[in-house]
């Protein structure tokens, strides 16, 4: 075991797919000679050459079609976005391209690829530069949709996604790259659509994801002193959704409460609460919350984001109104 950083798995995971496969390459802006817009592909241009991590202009509608024809013909590309703001321009190629070629010619093409990079709020980066799209992309099928919530997670999963024959979704985020944690030595990989039950408890299932998973994992701390046990699930797999855990959950619990970085409306906190509705209403005892953003673009000034995003205020508010505590 060693202690490594998030940017340093993704470039491991990467790496080590690379070595054991000649088929997989990176692809993107400032990848190859910049090591990475947050240095997540740092050394792979020294070890596997620009012909294998390649640095690309400011068209992202260009490479992404690149990379799906490439992995038509018998490549798995790993295409990075500096930021998943920038893949709207791309979202023709991934929805009308790679999510649905495998569809649309009865399964004679596979899309192995796998678009990764930052998603979500990261600070005063402005209404443009942080949002969320898990939902936008969650919504059409033939993608997967990943994002972990660790450095562990991520090598994991992202391993798990380079091999995968579908197109992946992996998101990640600028305020994660700096995460440590004691990474195995061994190879290991994570299955895709199997969430993770990051603390045990018995009086409220809380279920998250992505970085946010990080304020869930505290409040669920904080919690314990007041002998509130929160069983906090990281999902980890937006698409597919690993309903069972969540329901297995709940019905122990018999309370449910989503946290997300994202919009209320047509949000993964909608699909999850139609779905506990749906299969164990009967085992509820309150009414299902969630918290999300709120619902407007993302604010510049310090204060209003302190009111707009997630705060420690509302998700311990909301878990107590779940357990008539408020």
């Amino acid at each position: 075991m060693k202690k490594k950083t998030f940017r340093e798995v993704i470039a491991e995971a990467m790496s080590e797919e690379m070595r054991r496969d000649k088929t997989v390459y990176l692809m993107g802006e400032e990848v190859a000679q910049y090591n990475g817009a947050y240095k997540a592909s740092k050394g792979m241009l020294d070890e596997f050459g620009p012909m294998r991590v390649i640095d690309t202009p400011i068209s992202e509608l260009g490479f992404s079609g690149i990379g799906i024809g490439s992995a038509m013909n018998g490549c798995r590309p790993i295409i990075e976005f500096m930021t998943f703001n920038f893949s709207l321009v791309a979202m023709d190629q991934i929805i009308n391209n790679a999510a649905k070629i495998r569809y649309m010619s009865g399964g004679q093409w596979s899309i192995p690829i796998v678009f990764r990079g930052p998603t979500g709020f990261a600070g005063q980066l402005g209404a443009t530069h942080s949002q969320s799209f898990e939902n936008w992309y969650s919504n059409c099928p033939g993608l997967k949709v990943v994002i972990p919530c660790n450095p562990y997670d991520a090598k994991g999963l992202l391993k798990s996604a380079i091999r995968d024959n579908n197109p992946v979704i992996f998101m990640e985020s600028e305020q994660m790259y700096g995460d440590q944690m004691m990474i195995p030595e061994q190879e290991y990989i994570v299955p895709i659509g199997k969430a993770d039950i990051k603390k045990k408890g018995k009086d409220v299932s809380l279920v998250s994801f992505g970085k946010i998973m990080k304020i869930a994992l505290k409040i669920a701390d904080k919690l314990d002193k007041e002998n509130i046990s929160v069983e906090v699930i990281d999902i980890r797999t937006i698409r597919p959704i690993d309903y069972k855990s969540i329901l297995i959950s709940v019905k122990k619990t018999n309370r449910l409460v989503i946290l997300e970085e994202s919009w209320p409306f047509s949000s993964i906190s909608s699909e999850i609460s139609y779905f506990i509705q749906k299969k164990a209403f009967d085992y509820l005892d309150a009414p299902i919350n969630r918290i999300t953003l709120l619902d407007t673009p993302a604010p510049y000034a310090t204060n209003l984001i302190q009111n707009w995003y997630p705060n420690e205020n509302k998700i311990i508010n909301s878990i107590k109104e779940t357990l008539y505590m408020n």
